[in-house]
């Protein structure tokens, strides 16, 4: 059996309340959108949790149509939880999102009550749980009412089928109205999930995060890394008259078309990147380590999401704390 690292508190790991909750999350969390799907190898998601638990992260986060296949990163945690993580059932604070395409038909996408619902049902007999500590509405419904989406997220709640809930992908004035509905009705917000890094500061721009922060929020950013961009992989990279770009790691997302494209890496792109990393180096870090500390500078951040391809990527993701 697997017996998890005894000095796993000991290891660097920070932790930071959210918002004004009893919760505190490490600053570092571990995201399981990539490399934990049905078409990776379970050995190699294994080891990357043990590790991430062994330095300390407790945060692990989910959503139903994370994978590939859609729902096979939960079936990849329920086997973790029956392999190695059941003992440390409740050192754990996992999380799940419904909100995005899940089934066919009308009631498996968007916020309906009866998708929230149904998503999770589903979600937990996935991850074999009897609760998660942690809910989302993964997106904004335009097409819902709000206090459809919102009462779903307080029954569930009141269930016990979940702890706590969150927004995630919500335009300011729905979340103003959601943490005021929420409050209202003995379930506060706990915390919202944006995209937030060097080059997308959306959530700061739309006050997003100021707004979290003044509502006792927690916020926890997404994307830290900007799929890749702000790890230093394309910083070899040179754009050629021809308008495409040379020195394309093979094994890269951008290689795939995969959220990254090609054309993406503008002149003024690169040009930016290497200033940065340049930064960087005078400071002693990597280029992503200074991207992931940025974030976790900013007021009102919680922590951040880093997903890890090897032990190895999550090492060096974990220096920034």
């Amino acid at each position: 059996m697997y017996q998890a690292d005894e000095h796993r508190y000991d290891n660097g790991m920070q932790y930071q309340r959210c918002g004004r909750s009893g919760v505190l999350l490490p600053k570092v969390s571990l995201g399981m959108w990539h490399n934990f799907g049905s078409v990776d190898p379970y050995e190699r998601s294994r080891e990357i949790v043990r590790y991430a638990f062994d330095h300390g992260v407790t945060h692990l986060d989910l959503a139903n149509n994370y994978g590939p296949v859609y729902g096979s990163a939960e079936e990849t945690l329920g086997r973790l939880m029956d392999d190695d993580l059941r003992p440390y059932r409740d050192e754990l604070f996992i999380s799940t999102k419904a909100g995005y395409d899940m089934w066919p038909g009308p009631y498996g996408n968007w916020g309906s009550r009866k998708y929230l619902m149904a998503s999770l049902d589903q979600s937990l007999r996935r991850m074999h749980l009897d609760y998660v500590d942690l809910f989302y509405s993964h997106r904004y419904d335009p097409n819902t009412p709000l206090e459809e989406t919102l009462q779903a997220l307080v029954d569930i709640v009141r269930s016990g089928k979940a702890l706590y809930v969150g927004i995630s992908n919500w335009p300011l004035e729905p979340l103003l109205f959601g943490i005021n509905y929420l409050r209202s009705h003995d379930t506060p917000l706990l915390i919202y999930q944006g995209k937030l890094n060097m080059l997308n500061r959306a959530p700061i721009d739309e006050g997003i995060l100021r707004l979290c922060h003044e509502e006792g929020v927690g916020f926890i950013a997404f994307s830290p890394l900007a799929q890749g961009l702000l790890t230093g992989r394309y910083l070899n990279c040179k754009s050629t008259a021809e308008g495409k770009v040379n020195g394309i790691p093979d094994d890269s997302r951008m290689s795939k078309n995969k959220f990254l494209r090609p054309e993406m890496l503008t002149d003024e792109l690169l040009a930016q990147l290497h200033q940065w990393n340049s930064e960087a180096e005078a400071k002693g870090q990597s280029l992503a380590e200074m991207a992931l500390r940025w974030i976790l500078d900013q007021q009102g951040v919680t922590s951040v999401l880093v997903g890890a391809s090897s032990t190895r990527q999550l090492e060096q993701n974990l220096r920034c704390v």
